[in-house]
């Protein structure tokens, strides 16, 4: 059934009534320009067709309602849409919606108003699902269909498929069966409870005559077991009361031996007092003696150094006087020797003169003429004459020597500066070069100096902080082991493992190595929040503290056979999937009820431990509460404080088992124990012992940590190394310095040298030009020195020719010459004994006047004078050595007086020895008296204390002990027992508080001049007073027990051993007798409550038959619809694949590719598809599979475009309108799609396409045409029918009649032109 046409009126851009069509029953396509109203067109089509406003572009119905130009709002227009179906008869069927002003719709088929639910199954008979909406195909749906996700695909399968209308009845039919299932479990787990409960109840029906067996056995046991106490502490009071009395009687009699020996060394000491006074005394006088001495001494020694001075100089002066006189006599031979010497000299005179003579003949020669002493002497006149004739020039002469003299040496200094000077200047220039050299390697030196120094510096203090944080470290590390040493001094741990528990430790360690699912010990596993609850958790938790936790009963049946095989002892285990643990319920309920008084907390609630154990911890400890003391464990169990409980409109008291910090325990049963054993302390103090085994571990950690940093760093190297570095960089700051100072030097020098250097080029140039002008000097002193010489001649040789002339000696200067050296030689040798005579002669003379006798009197005085003092210091001498050898013979009298008084003193010393020694004796044996005597009161006391213990005990525990009446008649304890209890229980703790206050206040009065009261010095010294009210009550209940109801074998004396095996067993049996009453508690109402429990079992049987009855309907209700559901998704998803793979084969076909691509879905759940995805995959042709994400976006089109048109396939509609499907696709995509709708349109649906592009709309059948009123502001239509071009027989009409624009040009019959857009 094709769409006719459209009729609009006033609807969005269309202004008025128009009829856009008759569309062709095959393909249609609408063109037109951007913004022309084709989309509006696409709108008007879904409008009809019951799509909301929200999707059409509009915010609500009033914005479709067209708008004239220049108006924003609607002028009271009503708009519609109409479309037009052509059934098969040929007859119309019209589907209309309309718009009021106001903005209401309403629908209409065939100009009947309707509502939207006839309108829409009006519109399903002719095939069109307006849910299912798969005939539309808006802008952009291509590329959202291709980007759904696999849960959208499936929900657009379940629309299309209908089964999503199935989705409310079905979730509905869900509930329904998972409710009725949960009342079925529930209704089964309460049948099972009543069974379980049922159960139970039967159990303590049979355990409560086994409770009331095992409590006769227990009161008969503890009766025993007190009587057997209460019968060996009375006998051991006995004992110790006799024996203090025989030390008191001791100790009497040692303090009054004590007593004598102090008095007799008082009296000694006295003595020895005085004695050592005397001795003192005089050993004063003798040290005042001394120091008298002492001051003569040095006088005596001064005065013998004195006679030694004076003899020696008395002696030495004698000398000289001897001396002195030798040479008076001796003065008269002085003068004759040297008047005999005067003599010798003159003749030797003679003699020279002699020589003379004869020298001078022999010099001149026998054929020579010699000059007579005449012509010497006239040869001497003349030769004088012509010096003074020759005196003026040879003074100019001399002058002219002089100063060519002075110029050549001059000359000689300039030429020795100048070759100083340019030696100087190379050895300036060569140290300059040296000294540069030199500044050169020290600054190197002092970089790398500096270097050295920085880097020793680095380490130095890289190493001293290393050993400051290594010393730190050992100090922190010695404090820790200090503060964990004084904990472990402390704790005074004195309990050891023995042997078997070793074992058995190792045992637990082997299974948790080798077997999975072993926990450990308890004991280990947990440990109590704060040390005050040790105690109290290990009694609640009994023997269960020692279990060891397993995971399954497996692991503890594997761990059990391990034991057992190996022979590593007995254990229990606790599985942690089999246990039972208090109702959490019950425990909450508990804690809240307790919650406000701080007295009270649940054991649970005391224990730290993992969760994984806590299960373990619950089973163990159950809901016991923790007292502070007996009194609020009473209140507790007995009082109004037990929360109630609802059973069957029935209401009980809750059960509450308490126990108290100090031990004693209440059960749910209501009997109390009390006291503590040496197991349960033992027990209770092993978490002490894993604290204290936590401090050994750690102890051992840091020795170990300070042992390592011992042997890393040792002292002596590191020490080593510290000095090392501080003397290196000691070294280098000094050689730095040094380096620095010399470079300073230096550069300094260089400085100098080059200033030298400078001064000396200049020197040299002066000194060149001052060569140069004495060179001249030179030459002009040399010429004026011989014209001088030559005027001394002439001057000379006018006064000697004549001589020369009258001698015949005509060669003066030859004769000069010959005898010059004689006559010197003579004149020498006259001069020197001349000189000695005129000696010889002073020495005479002055020999002659002196006089000798004067320095002899003056000598001789001065030794008279000396032997005067001399005789006067001897005298001296003797009188001070009498006076020092008084004083010695004094000091060794009072030497001999202090040592008998010294004598004395050690003699008095020994007797005080003696005495003391005595004294002490006798107080040691008066202190060891006193430590027995008060070991045995502590022993007494401890005794009392314990008999009070036991007695309070035996109370606390209702103990039924036989008693004797007045004169030993004995009492039936049966007869008495209850009004016993109820009096005791009234007054007894009243009188004990009044027993107790008095006897606190008797000792606090008769101590409080002694020494202050501490806390517990009240229940230290209660027991030590033999009249103390409390031990007197203690003494009179303890006597009234009737011992003749104990066995005979138990009133033997035991020894330590076997007493305290004997308790042991007793403590054994009581526990084992606890232990199963613990492990029973029974419930004395069980008969009443099992016959209730049968009666609500079979009413529970009842309910649970029919709650199943129910489920198994619900479920098949369920099934019908879930099948159902499933077939309809099965049906559309099976088609729609099927179409999918035919559809995009046919898509992608092409000459090149005749298989074409493939396309398929795939779910994600196959038994129930909507709850799961679906998966849409295509693989174009000729390439490997890709995710969709991983396509371009033409494939993408395409495949989507396949997935649309499969879709559609489905139930089709009569028609499929598409709204530019076309964008994304290429030439050689869109002819693919172009053919494919063209040859759909021909078989079985009409496709209304709204495009742009040529190649879409030339192969349409009827072409409808879009434009814009520009006036009118409303969109126009232009159709024109195809097929009269078809059956013309022209084939070629899609090239022809197209244009740039790509719309054709061809004028209709009605005159009517399809303008492209370009000329719009």
């Amino acid at each position: 059934m094709p769409v006719k046409c459209l009729e609009l009126l006033n609807f969005k851009s269309y202004g008025g009534k128009q009829v856009i069509g008759p569309f062709h029953k095959c393909f249609s396509a609408i063109i037109g320009p951007n913004g022309s109203g084709k989309s509006n067109c696409m709108d008007a089509i879904s409008f009809v067709l019951g799509v909301q406003s929200r999707d059409l572009r509009s915010g609500q119905m009033k914005d479709l309602i067209f708008r004239p130009a220049g108006n924003t709002k609607p002028q009271n227009l009503r708009a519609e849409a109409t479309l037009l179906f052509e059934t098969d008869n040929g007859e119309e069927l019209r589907f209309s919606r309309s718009i009021s002003p106001n903005g209401h719709g309403e629908y209409s088929v065939n100009g009947v108003t309707v509502s939207f639910a006839e309108y829409e199954a009006a519109l399903a008979e002719i095939g069109v699902l307006l849910k299912a909406r798969n005939f539309l195909v808006f802008q952009g749906d291509v590329e959202a269909l291709a980007r759904k996700t696999p849960a959208e695909l499936v929900h657009l399968v379940e629309t299309i498929a209908g089964s999503g209308d199935l989705k409310e009845e079905y979730d509905m039919a869900l509930q329904d069966k998972e409710a009725t299932e949960q009342k079925t479990i529930f209704s089964f787990k309460k049948q099972k409870g009543f069974r379980s409960e049922r159960k139970v109840l039967k159990e303590q029906k049979e355990e409560a005559e086994r409770f009331n067996q095992l409590m006769e056995e227990k009161a008969a046991c503890q009766t025993e077991y007190y009587l057997w106490q209460l019968f060996h502490l009375d006998q051991d009071r006995v004992e110790r009361e006799a024996v203090i009395k025989e030390l008191g009687q001791d100790i009497a009699d040692v303090k009054q031996r004590e007593q004598d020996s102090g008095d007799i060394l008082k009296e000694t000491k006295k003595e020895t007092s005085a004695a050592r006074r005397k001795t003192g005394q005089l050993e004063k006088k003798r040290v005042q003696l001394s120091s008298q001495l002492g001051h003569l001494e040095p006088v005596v020694i001064q005065i013998t150094e004195e006679i030694k001075s004076l003899q020696k100089k008395l002696k030495e002066d004698e000398t000289l006087l001897a001396n002195r006189n030798s040479d008076a006599e001796n003065h008269a031979d002085t003068l004759v020797r040297l008047e005999s010497e005067i003599d010798e000299y003159q003749q030797t005179l003679e003699d020279i003169e002699k020589e003379y003579s004869d020298v001078k003949k022999n010099a001149v020669g026998d054929d020579s003429i010699a000059l007579t002493p005449e012509q010497e002497g006239k040869y001497e006149e003349v030769r004088q004459a012509a010096a003074a004739a020759s005196a003026e020039p040879r003074r100019k002469l001399g002058q002219c020597n002089r100063k060519l003299d002075a110029v050549r040496a001059k000359l000689g200094n300039l030429r020795q500066e100048r070759d100083d000077c340019v030696a100087n200047q190379k050895e300036v220039t060569k140290d300059i070069k040296a000294l540069q050299e030199r500044i050169d390697k020290l600054t190197e030196n002092l970089g790398k100096t500096a270097l050295d120094r920085k880097l020793a510096e680095k380490e130095f203090a890289a190493t001293q902080h290393a050993a400051r944080g290594t010393q730190i470290r050992r100090e922190e590390l010695d404090r820790e082991i200090e503060k964990v040493d004084v904990i472990l001094r402390e704790a005074k741990d004195d309990r050891h493992k023995n042997k078997d528990e070793e074992l058995f430790l190792h045992a637990i360690a082997t299974m948790k190595k080798n077997i999975p699912g072993v926990q450990g010990r308890l004991v280990d596993l947990c440990r109590p929040k704060t040390r005050k609850y040790n105690l109290s958790v290990t009694v609640a938790a009994g023997k269960d503290m020692d279990a060891i936790v397993v995971d399954t009963q497996q692991t503890g049946i594997e761990c059990i056979n391990y034991l057992r095989d190996n022979k590593k002892g007995v254990a229990t285990f606790l599985p942690l999937d089999k246990l039972q643990v208090p109702d959490p319920e019950s425990t909450e309920q508990l804690r809240q009820m307790i919650s406000h008084e701080p007295k009270y907390r649940l054991v649970l609630d005391a224990i730290q431990f993992e969760e994984p154990v806590k299960k373990a911890v619950q089973y163990a400890v159950g809901n016991t509460v923790i007292c502070d003391d007996i009194e609020s464990a009473r209140a507790l169990c007995f009082g109004d404080r037990r929360s109630n409980r609802h059973d069957g409109g029935r209401t009980t008291l809750t059960r509450i088992k308490a126990v108290t910090l100090g031990g004693a325990v209440i059960s749910k049963a209501g009997t109390m124990t009390g006291g503590i054993s040496g197991e349960e302390t033992s027990r209770a103090g092993r978490w002490d012992d894993q604290e204290l085994a936590k401090l050994i571990e750690k102890k051992e950690k840091l020795e170990l940590e300070r042992a390592e940093l011992d042997n890393a760093t040792g002292a002596s190297s590191r020490d080593t190394r510290i000095e090392e570095l501080r003397n290196n960089i000691g070294d280098f700051q000094n050689r730095e310095q040094y380096s620095k100072s010399d470079l300073e030097y230096t550069k300094k020098q260089i400085h100098e040298k080059k200033v030298l250097l400078k001064s000396t080029d200049s020197n040299l140039a002066i000194l060149d030009k001052q060569l140069s002008q004495a060179e001249k000097e030179f030459s002009n002193a040399e010429t004026a020195t011989k014209k001088a010489v030559q005027a001394v001649k002439a001057a000379e040789d006018e006064h000697l020719r004549p001589f020369r002339e009258e001698t015949g000696l005509q060669d003066l200067e030859l004769y000069e010459a010959t005898i010059a050296e004689s006559r010197d030689g003579y004149q020498k040798k006259k001069r020197t004994v001349m000189e000695h005579i005129a000696s010889l002669e002073q020495q005479k003379q002055y020999e002659s006047g002196r006089d000798l006798q004067a320095p002899i009197r003056r000598l001789k005085k001065r030794i008279a004078d000396r032997k005067i003092s001399l005789e006067e210091c001897q005298e001296h001498e003797g009188k001070t050595g009498e006076k020092v050898k008084a004083k010695k013979q004094q000091i060794s009298e009072a030497e001999q007086l202090v040592v008998e008084a010294t004598s004395r003193e050690k003699e008095l010393e020994k007797r005080v020895q003696s005495a003391q020694k005595l004294h002490s004796e006798a107080q040691s044996e008066c202190t060891k008296l006193s430590k027995a005597l008060n070991t045995e009161e502590a022993a007494l006391e401890r005794i009392r204390g314990k008999l009070h213990e036991t007695l309070q005990k035996a109370r606390v525990e209702e103990v039924d002990l036989p008693l004797l009446g007045p004169g030993g008649v004995k009492i039936d304890n049966r007869r008495t027992r209850s009004r016993r209890r109820s009096r005791e229980d009234d007054t007894e703790e009243a009188e004990d508080e009044n027993v107790e206050s008095q006897a606190y206040n008797t000792q606090n009065s008769s101590a409080s001049n002694t020494q202050p009261m501490t806390e517990n010095s009240h229940a230290i010294t209660q027991f030590s007073q033999a009249d103390n009210p409390i031990v007197v009550r203690d003494q009179e209940r303890a006597s009234q027990v009737d011992i003749s109801m104990m066995r005979d074998a138990l009133k033997h004396r035991l020894s330590d051993r076997d007493e305290k095996r004997l308790r042991n067993e007793f403590e054994d049996k009581l526990s084992n007798i606890l232990s199963d009453i613990e492990s029973i508690t029974p419930n004395m109402k069980a008969s009443d409550a099992f016959s209730s429990a049968t009666q609500r079992l079979k009413e529970s049987n009842s309910d649970y038959e029919k709650t199943k009855d129910l489920a198994n309907k619900a479920a098949k209700k369920f099934q019908s619809i879930k099948a159902k559901r499933v077939k309809r998704f099965n049906e559309a998803f099976t088609h729609i694949d099927e179409a999918l793979k035919t559809i995009y084969t046919d898509m992608t076909k092409s000459s090149k590719h005749p298989l074409g691509g493939k396309a398929y879905l795939s779910l994600d759940d196959t038994e129930e598809p909507y709850r799961g995805g679906l998966k849409f995959n295509a693989m174009p042709p000729m390439k490997r599979f890709r995710d969709m994400e991983q396509l371009s976006g033409g494939e993408k089109t395409v495949a989507a475009l396949s997935l649309l048109f499969a879709i559609h396939s489905y139930h089709p509609a009569p028609f499929f309108v598409m709204d530019e499907v076309d964008a994304a696709l290429d030439n050689i995509n869109l002819r693919k799609v172009c053919n494919y709708i063209s040859r759909r349109s021909k078989d079985d649906v009409q496709c209304i396409v709204i495009s742009l592009k040529d190649m879409f709309y030339e192969h349409a059948q009827s072409l409808v045409g879009i434009c814009k009123d520009v006036g009118t502001n409303s969109s126009q239509t232009l159709t024109l029918n195809l097929d009269r071009f078809a059956q013309r027989g022209d084939p070629d009409r899609k090239r022809r009649h197209t244009t740039d624009g790509g719309l054709p040009t061809k004028r209709s019959s009605a005159g009517s032109v399809l303008a492209s857009p370009s000329s719009q």
